[in-house]
């Protein structure tokens, strides 16, 4: 490319920060990073994930006529990877699809930590706590809000977002091998949301992240062999 090599390192340094190359530490070489396999959740075309996860996203906005959003986890942030518009005259659209945020800013992020082991959800706060003070929160205010919706089995209800005007609810999706992976959030404005209806929003995305859950368990199982008159033998 005809670039001086301190030149190329630091382009590969801004790289590796941004998650879009990776340097093996064993051989020094670069690979790509984990935000490649993500901009590919964005696309047009569909996505094996996307494509057991929309329906239910449709569907849970569809029985509250608020916005709905699927976050996914990619290493130390969270990415809104699927938005789906409600009904309701007012909409509080507080994320973009490919919108990333340090785990555990979002409510979103706090469901998805309230999945994980706690010395997990630690190690990520605590890597990320330098980016945690632009939008004026602290690990110890996360972890208290990370405790509170492990004890409500899983999801997280905040009463306003970082954005005004928007009061999200959020539960756990966990991948094939139990890990938390995402979070399914509903998004009322604050005068829509009272306890009861956040306790209906919670039920009905519990039972659309079990069914999503499921599907991705199903999808990761092995196929049994076919068999030999399957495959035309004798």
């Amino acid at each position: 490319m005809g670039l001086t090599r301190p030149t190329t390192h630091r382009i590969l340094g801004v790289l590796v920060a941004e998650g879009i190359v990776e340097q093996r530490q064993n051989s020094r070489r670069y690979v790509i990073g984990e935000q490649i396999p993500l901009l590919a959740l964005s696309r047009r075309t569909r996505d094996p994930l996307l494509d057991i996860v929309s329906p239910h996203l449709r569907a849970a906005v569809g029985e509250f006529g608020d916005t709905g959003f699927f976050t996914r986890r990619v290493g130390l942030e969270t990415v809104c990877v699927a938005r789906e518009l409600g009904t309701y005259p007012i909409q509080a659209l507080v994320r973009d699809v490919g919108e990333r945020r340090p785990l555990g800013v979002s409510n979103a992020g706090i469901a998805i930590l309230s999945g994980m082991q706690t010395d997990a959800a630690r190690d990520v706060l605590a890597k990320n706590r330098s980016r945690l003070s632009p939008y004026g929160v602290s690990t110890e205010a996360i972890l208290r809000e990370v405790a509170m919706a492990r004890a409500k089995g899983g999801f997280a209800a905040r009463a306003s977002s970082l954005i005004p005007g928007a009061s999200p609810v959020s539960v756990t999706i966990r991948s094939s091998c139990g890990a938390a992976q995402g979070a399914l959030t509903i998004t009322p404005i604050p005068r829509r949301l009272s306890p009861k209806r956040t306790d209906e929003i919670v039920a009905r995305l519990c039972m659309h992240a079990q069914a999503i859950e499921y599907e991705l368990r199903k999808a990761a199982a092995p196929r049994p062999p076919r068999s030999s008159l399957e495959k035309g033998s004798p």
